[in-house]
């Protein structure tokens, strides 16, 4: 089946297939759950399309940072944390630098 979309469970098996399929970019959806109690819950999707196929990565919160990925979160003027587009589109390149591989927000690509 090379259709659909397989959800990767860890940061170094999405790496790892990064590398291995050699795409031309990654896409990244910073999600703001704001039906969360304590409004404090942002969650990183990242997404590799590779042969018809989607690769999915999700990354949430632990204290101040993402969980997997070590993005940190910063605090707005209401103290709810949140993720820096520009700077996560910097990380995910620094990440993949060698592979040459861009990121791009799903909502300003």
């Amino acid at each position: 089946m090379n259709e659909g979309h397989i959800r990767i469970r860890s940061w170094d098996k999405y790496k790892q297939l990064v590398k291995e399929k050699k795409p031309s970019s990654i896409v990244f959806i910073l999600e703001q759950n704001g039906f969360s109690p304590n409004k404090e819950l942002t969650i990183l999707k990242l997404i590799m399309l590779h042969n018809r196929r989607y690769y999915i990565f999700l990354d949430f919160p632990k204290d101040e940072k993402l969980k997997e990925t070590n993005i940190p979160l910063h605090r707005d003027k209401n103290g709810i944390l949140h993720l820096d587009e520009d700077e996560v589109k910097k990380i995910l390149e620094d990440q993949f630098q060698k592979e040459n591989i861009k990121a791009y927000s799903f909502w300003t690509a």
